[in-house]
């Protein structure tokens, strides 16, 4: 997609290249919460808790298992009206058509008033899940887009075998990295030192994150509902690029100059050209010397999310902050491609 073609989605009675400004970057979007984790985590116990509080009100819920028989949505039947079960596989690989499906469908009932209006969707994922390409759907299917923005990716950790599973199965890796916030469960009846040593673990895996515990479930509901501002405030402040296994990196880069779109652009549709299937998740506020607020870029593999220009920063820092989780790519190969797209004198009239 051209830089033209950015700017020509988002035409703007204000002036802005990227639309009206908003007050949150999913707009006026539903907002569709993620609830990942390994096996045994407790996230349908969490989900069911949640379902029964007053935020979780108007939440249609999509749950993936493996096996034609479903278990965890026969739990959840009582607690919200809308359950629709994606069975026989995970929604990450060969099933991911079923998910686009689901969520159609769950539209069109609506709309026709087959069952009540919903305000939120929430997908709890089998836990082998690779969360990436269901990220990534919402990015290719401009329909769904258009309607829906992933709000919060929420990764439920085992306190007891948490560590265990950390060490030998990469899913639960990945789940972690690629968090918005972690949840340790099961904190009543794992050793304390265990629990210390998972939490070391689990901000070495993912710095941006918040870590917080949940036992038999309970747990703050705005943690399911708020976005991930973690992954775009001070919680981003540091710059040690972190080396995982499996070949993960993740960084953060920072510019206190005003960037300039175009260059910025054409650097990440380059790198998304090159090395486009290494991007597991890029995300962050860009100030930018066209815009009068901060501009959300979000990116995943191949894809380049819409940009969306915001009212007001969260904070006081003004500068701009991207979170890169990449396999292999290192920050200063980011930040060299940047300056060479630079160099070579990208304008906005290009």
């Amino acid at each position: 997609m051209s830089i033209d073609t950015i700017f020509d989605l988002f035409p703007s009675n204000t002036g802005t290249k990227f639309g009206r400004r908003q007050k949150r970057e999913r707009g006026t979007r539903l907002p569709v919460t993620i609830v990942t984790g390994f096996l045994g985590s407790g996230k349908t116990t969490l989900v069911r808790k949640f379902l029964e509080t007053p935020e979780g009100e108007g939440t249609a819920l999509i749950v993936n298992e493996f096996g034609s028989v479903g278990i965890d949505d026969a739990l959840l039947r009582k607690s919200t009206d809308e359950v629709t079960l994606l069975g026989n596989g995970c929604i990450c690989c060969n099933t991911r058509s079923d998910l686009q499906v689901a969520i159609r469908k769950l539209v069109a009932d609506r709309d026709r008033g087959k069952i009540p209006h919903f305000g939120r969707v929430l997908i709890e994922t089998s836990g082998l899940a690779d969360i990436s390409p269901i990220l990534q759907t919402f990015s290719t299917d401009r329909a769904l887009g258009s309607e829906f923005s992933i709000e919060v990716v929420l990764t439920l950790v085992d306190g007891v075998n948490g560590l265990r599973n950390l060490e030998k199965a990469p899913e639960a890796r990945k789940q972690a990295i690629l968090a918005d916030r972690l949840i340790i469960t099961k904190t009543d009846i794992g050793d304390l030192k265990t629990i210390k040593q998972l939490k070391d673990k689990l901000k070495e895996l993912n710095p941006r994150a918040l870590i917080d515990t949940a036992v038999n479930g309970k747990l703050d509901p705005t943690f399911l509902i708020d976005s991930g501002r973690e992954l775009l405030t001070a919680r981003t402040g540091f710059v040690a690029e972190a080396s995982h296994s499996d070949g993960v990196l993740s960084f953060v880069m920072r510019e206190k100059s005003p960037l300039e779109w175009p260059v910025f652009y054409r650097a990440m549709e380059l790198l998304i050209t090159l090395r486009g299937p290494d991007l597991l998740r890029i995300k962050g506020l860009l100030s930018l010397k066209e815009s009068k607020g901060p501009v959300v870029f979000q990116a995943v593999q191949h894809l380049i999310h819409p940009p969306v220009e915001l009212a007001q920063w969260p904070d006081a820092d003004r500068d701009s902050r991207v979170v890169f989780i990449t396999r292999g790519v290192s920050e200063k190969q980011v930040t060299d491609l940047i300056a060479a797209c630079k160099a070579l004198g990208y304008t906005a009239s290009e």
